[in-house]
C-alpha cells in the first residue's frame, strides 16, 4: 500500500515536474546560452549564423551609460520603496491592532490596493502626477497646488530631469505609487505578527513599569524581526524586477530618469531584436533576485532541519 501511494503521488506530480523543468529551468538555461552569443535575429537562429562571444555582452552592458543609470535607479527605488512600505505597514498595523472604532473598515481600505494590478496603479498615478504645462496649464496634482495658491510647489514630477547625486527625483512619484500599492500587504504581515504576540508578555512588561513605547521597541519589534526579514525579501525581489508599474506610469522617462533594467531588456529584446543583450540583462536581474532569495531560503531550510 505504501509503495502504491508513493507511485500515485509521483504520477500526479510528474507532469508538473516536467513542465517546470522545461518551461522554467530549460528557458533559464536557453537564456544563459543566448546571453553568451551574438544572436540578434530569428533568421540568424534558423541559419545558425550566430556564435559564442563569451562575456562581451555583459562587458558592453556595464559600460553602457543607460544601464548604469538603470542600476542606480533600481538601487534607490529598492531602498526607498522598502523603507516606505515597511514603515507605513508597521504604522497601519499598529493603528488597526488597537481595535479602534472603524478599524475593520480601514483594514479593508488599506488592503484594497493589493487587489489592483500594477498596470492599473501605474495608469492612475500617472494621471495624478501628470505635470501638464507649468505654469500655464497644470494638470493632476499641480492643478490642485495651483488652486490652493501653492504654485511654487509645482514641478515636473516624473518628467523632471533633476537629480540629487545619482538619485533622479523623477523616481519619487513611482516610489510613492509602489508604496501605496504594497503597504497594505506589509500591514497584513505585521498585523498577523502583532496579534500573535502573547498578551502575557505585554502585561508582564506593564506590571514592571514599562511604557507603551518601550514595550513596542523592546518587546514587540524584536518579536517581529522574522516578519520584517520576510517583508524585505518579498518586497526586495519585487522591486529588483519591477517592470509593469514603471512601464505603464512613466516608461523610461526623459534621459532615462525612470528607466529600470526590465524596461531596457524589453526594448532591446522585443523592439530592437537584440536578443543576446536582452538575455544578458535578464540573467543579471536573475542574479540580483537570487542574491536576495537564496540566502533566505537556505536559512529557512537550515531552521527546519534543526
Amino acid at each position: 500500500m505504501r509503495k502504491k501511494n508513493l507511485f500515485i503521488g509521483l504520477l500526479v506530480i510528474t507532469p508538473s515536474i516536467i513542465a517546470i523543468a522545461i518551461f522554467v529551468y530549460g528557458f533559464i538555461g536557453w537564456t544563459v546560452r543566448t546571453s553568451f552569443s551574438n544572436w540578434n535575429s530569428f533568421s540568424a537562429l534558423l541559419r545558425g549564423q550566430y556564435k559564442f562571444v563569451g562575456l562581451r555582452n555583459y562587458i558592453r552592458l556595464f559600460q553602457d551609460s543607460r544601464f548604469q543609470t538603470d542600476l542606480w535607479n533600481t538601487f534607490f527605488f529598492t531602498l526607498f520603496f522598502l523603507l516606505g512600505t515597511i514603515a507605513l505597514g508597521i504604522i497601519m498595523a499598529i493603528l488597526v491592532d488597537k481595535g479602534l472604532k472603524g478599524s475593520r473598515f480601514f483594514q479593508n481600505l488599506f488592503l484594497f490596493p493589493m487587489a489592483i494590478s500594477f498596470v492599473v496603479t501605474g495608469t492612475v498615478w500617472s494621471w495624478i502626477f501628470a505635470p501638464g504645462n507649468i505654469p500655464q496649464n497644470p494638470q493632476g496634482l499641480n492643478l490642485l497646488l495651483s488652486k490652493l495658491g501653492l504654485e511654487k510647489l509645482m514641478w515636473g514630477w516624473y518628467t523632471s530631469t533633476h537629480s540629487i547625486g545619482k538619485f533622479n527625483v523623477a523616481l519619487i512619484p513611482v516610489i510613492i505609487a509602489a508604496i501605496w500599492q504594497l503597504s497594505g500587504y506589509t500591514m497584513a504581515m505585521y498585523l498577523a505578527g502583532l496579534r500573535g504576540i502573547s498578551e502575557d508578555i505585554i502585561e508582564a512588561a506593564r506590571v514592571d513599569g514599562a511604557s507603551e513605547w518601550k514595550i513596542f521597541w523592546k518587546i514587540k519589534m524584536p518579536l517581529l524581526t522574522p516578519i520584517t526579514l520576510s517583508a524585505m525579501i518579498i518586497l526586495g525581489h519585487i522591486s529588483l524586477k519591477i517592470f509593469d508599474l514603471v512601464f505603464s506610469m512613466t516608461g523610461s522617462g526623459p534621459n532615462f530618469v525612470t528607466d529600470v533594467p526590465a524596461i531596457y531588456m524589453f526594448e532591446l529584446t522585443f523592439r530592437s531584436n537584440r536578443y543576446a543583450m536582452g538575455s544578458a540583462i535578464a540573467i543579471i536581474m536573475l542574479c540580483f533576485v537570487a542574491v536576495v532569495i537564496i540566502p533566505y531560503l537556505a536559512t529557512n531550510l537550515r531552521g527546519e532541519r534543526r
